[in-house]
């Protein structure tokens, strides 16, 4: 099989596609639209029959080549890349026959890539590495899994001998804002289940997410002439400044959790004297401790008031996402044909969990069961980040296997 990944890979990741946190449009930056106009085209040379919205997704079908009735199943990729780096002028670098070196980037050779600070390193001896050239991220987060997806379609068009039913793929914009699949339509979809491709090193499979919810904590407070201001001053921002002193310090925080362990995280303040706000992500993989976290932060902020009689709090609570645990374990089935289809093209599967949110979560409960597979993705949001071409090339023999292993011609 002669594969393309790495040539698509090269040409997606050099398309800008930073999406916007700031925006309220969709896609919230229109750069990501270059990105769907160039897949679009490539479709076309492929005589792939494709859809796309105003948000910028693409939605490609393949018909069935086999007369029996089987599942229709999808693979999903997101087109945008994270704010958290530049992801302008990415000049992506082919690092062939990689032998262990530390890696350094021309364009700002103290950004060094060594397998000390990434193990994962160590195991890709002899494999083409690509990296950024030092100033900006790769975009492997996700062009990768967009890649694989493409380079699947196209061998499923071009080899006849992949029998298979209805595939789909979905590419998405503004995922790494949490709208990835904001926009969705799960009629023109038309699938069963499917396949996030988003995951990181090779064999990684993820089929369970931290729970998520928002909140808003707001104080009232009581304003008074700072001259004057004796026994009659209750300050929003002191109010807010007693409540966080007063939430766990070596448990329930980012810093101090890992594994399936949640935590609660002020993550902003906003507000002055009369009137103050702070802003709470709640995150863990058991639902119900979402409502628990809630419950103290409430409990806390009773206890602060409790010295400012006059001041009044209020509290939102908006669930964000779910576990996708809790769909997927009505479904094994959809678990178990990704990891044989690893078994079956020589990967070790690694299951694990996402300690943060995916679009196959907040697909899995809209209905369409859809785990995580491994596309490569290493140091994501990072002037670091690197994939290997061999891993994005089993990340495409894992997509034709799961496609034969649902149509049973495997």
């Amino acid at each position: 099989m002669k594969y393309t990944v790495a040539d698509r890979f090269l040409s997606y990741v050099q398309i800008d596609t930073q999406s916007d946190p700031a925006s309220q449009t969709f896609p919230s930056s229109a750069k990501q639209k270059d990105l769907t106009a160039f897949i679009a085209n490539e479709l076309k040379e492929m005589g792939v029959t494709f859809t796309t919205n105003d948000a910028g997704y693409i939605y490609a079908s393949i018909p069935s080549n086999i007369e029996q009735v089987v599942p229709k199943i999808f693979f999903c990729a997101h087109l945008d890349t994270a704010s958290d780096c530049s992801g302008t002028n990415v000049k992506p670098i082919l690092h062939s026959n990689y032998q262990g070196q530390d890696i350094i980037l021309p364009d700002d050779k103290t950004q060094v890539i060594s397998s000390k600070q990434y193990p994962q390193l160590i195991n890709k001896i002899g494999h083409d590495i690509i990296t950024a050239s030092g100033l900006t991220l790769l975009g492997s987060d996700d062009k990768s899994g967009v890649a694989v997806i493409m380079d699947a379609i196209y061998q499923l068009v071009n080899d006849p001998s992949i029998k298979h039913g209805d595939i789909k793929a979905l590419l998405t914009t503004d995922e790494e804002i949490g709208k990835g699949v904001a926009k969705v339509d799960l009629d023109l979809l038309d699938s069963d289940f499917g396949y996030t491709m988003d995951s990181g090193d090779i064999g990684c499979f993820e089929d369970e997410n931290f729970s998520a919810d928002s909140l808003k904590l707001h104080i009232n407070g009581v304003s008074a002439h700072p001259g004057y201001a004796k026994g009659s001053m209750e300050n929003a921002i002191k109010i807010i400044g007693e409540i966080i002193s007063k939430l766990p310090k070596l448990t329930l925080s980012p810093e101090t959790t890992d594994k399936k362990e949640g935590f609660i995280h002020p993550n902003k303040i906003l507000g002055g004297l009369e009137s103050a706000s702070l802003d709470f992500i709640l995150r863990d993989f058991n639902t119900a401790n979402l409502h628990e976290y809630a419950g103290l932060i409430e409990r806390i902020t009773k206890e602060v008031l409790l010295s400012y009689p006059f001041s009044t709090y209020s509290i939102e609570v908006k669930p964000q996402y779910r576990n996708m645990k809790e769909v997927l374990n009505k479904f094994p089935h959809v678990s178990e044909i990704a990891i044989k289809a690893m078994q079956n093209v020589g990967i070790v599967p690694i299951i694990g969990s996402i300690r943060g949110g995916t679009d196959g979560a907040i697909l899995s409960h809209m209905g369409l069961p859809c785990p995580n597979i491994f596309a490569g993705e290493q140091a994501i949001h990072s002037k670091h980040e690197w994939v290997s071409v061999q891993d994005m090339q089993k990340g495409v023999d894992t997509v034709l296997e799961i496609c034969k292993l649902v149509a049973g011609t495997t």
